[in-house]
């Protein structure tokens, strides 16, 4: 299927499949919610992102880790993102989200790398998992994204003639 149609296929022109991956970058960094998170989003290919982001004390729930919320943000995104990368119409939306933890965060950087699993056409499938500094994986997580009406270029930062573009 030809680029801007329903989705990427793998003999899409790199030039446009490039195109699309930074757009979505660009949409990330343009989200108000991104301003709390010192974070950025790179998407390398189809199917797969990543997140770094670096976890600090106002991050923190009362007993001195990272909150849950920090391990869901991150997870999330980055599944959505890889799930996304194969869409280049619309937005995708989160239907559901499983997560595992398995080891608490304190200080530092911390990377989610996003994988897309299954789905191509209306719902999509795709995993995260969340390494700290020293590579060990500390939570992971599930999600279930589905095509939504929203079309990516009507968003502020999709475009690169929009607020954030480059």
């Amino acid at each position: 299927m030809p680029v801007g149609d329903e989705f990427l296929s793998p003999s899409a022109p790199d030039s446009g499949a490039q195109q699309h991956y930074r757009a979505l970058e660009r949409l990330y960094a343009s989200a108000p919610v991104n301003a709390k998170f010192a974070s950025s989003l790179h998407i390398s290919g189809e199917g797969r992102s990543e997140l770094t982001f670096t976890v600090s004390p106002e991050d923190f729930h009362a007993a001195g880790a990272a909150h849950g919320t920090i391990y869901f943000k991150m997870l999330d995104d980055a599944a959505f993102y890889a799930a996304n990368s194969l869409v280049t119409d619309r937005f995708l939306l989160t239907t559901s989200f499983n997560l595992f933890f398995s080891k608490p965060v304190r200080v530092g950087p911390v990377t989610a790398e996003g994988r897309w699993v299954s789905g191509r056409r209306r719902v999509f499938v795709a995993e995260a998992r969340l390494v700290d500094a020293e590579g060990e994986e500390i939570g992971r997580g599930t999600g279930t994204f589905m095509r939504s009406r929203i079309a990516l270029s009507g968003l502020p930062g999709y475009s690169a003639s929009g607020p954030s573009g480059l």
